[in-house]
């Protein structure tokens, strides 16, 4: 059973940064897609940013040049660098991942159905 593991969420000041990780306990196949979603206080859940086994990686355009995603695969361990963080950031944010044992041409498109979601890690940010 893949488990997920988040932490460094922190409350910080506007303009600040953080570093998000989450260790991945196992990688079911050599194909996936692993990203971050996050939930702000009465919004709906969104996508942040997503990296797969090909090295591509998409953005939401509200995090555009401010976040980085990363993937150490020796340590099993996903990253989200948040630079100049906004009050608009405040949420908690979950990582996730999926696995496929065949190719596809875009592995990320359908990651928010996945079963394997981290326990998520609160991001407080005010101005």
């Amino acid at each position: 059973q893949v488990q997920l593991v988040e932490s460094g969420g922190d409350s910080v000041h506007a303009r600040r940064s953080l570093r998000l990780s989450c260790v991945v306990s196992q990688y079911s196949y050599s194909r996936y897609c692993m990203g971050w979603f996050r939930q702000g206080p009465g919004k709906e859940r969104e996508r942040v940013a997503v990296i797969d086994s090909r090295g591509k990686t998409t953005y939401a355009d509200p995090v555009k040049d401010r976040f980085t995603i990363s993937l150490d695969n020796a340590e099993k361990t996903l990253y989200l660098q948040m630079n100049n963080l906004k009050p608009e950031d405040t949420a908690t944010y979950y990582c996730a991942a999926r696995f496929y044992p065949y190719y596809r041409s875009d592995y990320c498109s359908d990651l928010a159905s996945t079963n394997y979601w981290g326990q998520g890690t609160q991001v407080t940010v005010s101005s």
